[in-house]
């Protein structure tokens, strides 16, 4: 439930319905604005309901949420949450590139990546050091040692990394490496590594599922809210269709959509969504018209050898060339690269 304050409610006022919130076995929320301070209480409606705060001379409205996702609507949190990984902030006014290899490889194949991605205005890098592999046969990544490889090259180039995370076993040693933890699709309703990974303090990179409605996955961003974890970025990145000429069917529509929904960012991953090199670039400029705080990039140095998904990885050529046209759609759509 939503409890709008009046306008002449004092902080004390505010703290003592709060305190009754809490008093009565509901999580209590404080979301002072610029004009009401609205608060926010989680939990049985029928115990709310006994509390009668309509009848409180400073309540001017009790009102329902009526998403099944309640930290993550704009009902609750109209204004839009500014994720900060490392020094890099997504959302808002500006628009984030996060690019890197699929998997970490080797230092020298990462650090080549990661360097001509960050000369071409990357913000942040990508790359896996756990890799969810359909074939049991595929490269499945080097754990441990690619985390401290990944590590190793985000400090030298003072630049922010994000990695996937896919067991609660791992979640200490990729916390440790980590500025941001990546739940990707195959994971998105695994819900011990969403509650895990909630309560590990870390920004989070949640990808939709193959097969997951919009409703889905705002669901599964808000088990990671009801853990403590606001700093959440929702990612689009395809589903699966009936059409077979591209990997993934990515859903643009989902962008706007869900910003209408949430307050939280959402990036695109164009990589993923197409499967198909040609097809990145025109697919994040239509990421960046239709209203996404960001794209998640596959750039390999040399992606004819890559150990995964060499298919859909620009060369670094393509990767300025992606960012050069990115500029003046980024800048028509009201926002910029800063």
């Amino acid at each position: 439930m939503i409890i709008v304050l009046k306008r002449e409610a004092s902080p004390e006022a505010a703290e003592q319905i709060l305190a009754r919130i809490a008093d009565a076995g509901l999580k209590p929320l404080h979301m002072p604005g610029s004009e009401r301070v609205v608060l926010g209480a989680l939990g049985d409606e029928r115990v709310l309901a006994e509390l009668h705060l309509e009848s409180d001379p400073m309540v001017e409205a009790v009102k329902p949420i009526l998403a099944p996702y309640k930290l993550v609507s704009r009902e609750m949190h109209p204004h839009d949450t500014i994720v900060r990984i490392g020094k890099v902030a997504i959302g808002g006014s500006s628009f984030k590139v996060i690019a890197g290899p699929c998997a970490v490889e080797t230092r020298e194949q990462l650090r080549g990546s990661a360097l001509a991605a960050k000369a071409a205005g990357a913000s942040a890098i990508r790359a896996g050091a756990y890799k969810p592999r359909t074939s049991p046969y595929g490269f499945s990544g080097h754990g441990p040692e690619g985390l401290k490889i990944l590590r190793e090259v985000g400090d030298e180039l003072d630049m922010p990394v994000v990695t996937e995370i896919m067991d609660t076993a791992d979640l200490d040693i990729v916390v440790e490496h980590a500025d941001a933890l990546q739940i990707g699709a195959r994971n998105m309703q695994n819900f011990a590594l969403l509650r895990a990974v909630g309560k590990a303090g870390k920004p989070v990179l949640l990808k939709r599922g193959m097969a997951a409605k919009i409703e889905d996955l705002l669901l599964a961003a808000e088990y990671l809210l009801a853990a403590g974890n606001d700093q959440v970025v929702l990612c689009e990145r395809g589903i699966r269709t009936f059409e077979t000429a591209t990997r993934n069917t990515l859903d643009l529509n989902a962008v706007p959509y869900i910003k209408q929904k949430t307050h939280l960012p959402v990036v695109v991953d164009p990589s993923h969504g197409t499967g198909i090199r040609d097809l990145v670039i025109p697919m994040s400029l239509a990421a960046a018209a239709c209203g996404a705080d960001g794209i998640l990039v596959e750039v390999h140095e040399n992606p004819a050898v890559a150990l995964s998904d060499g298919a859909q990885s620009l060369y670094p050529d393509q990767f300025r060339k992606l960012m050069a046209a990115l500029e003046p759609v980024v800048r028509a759509v009201g926002r910029d690269f800063g």
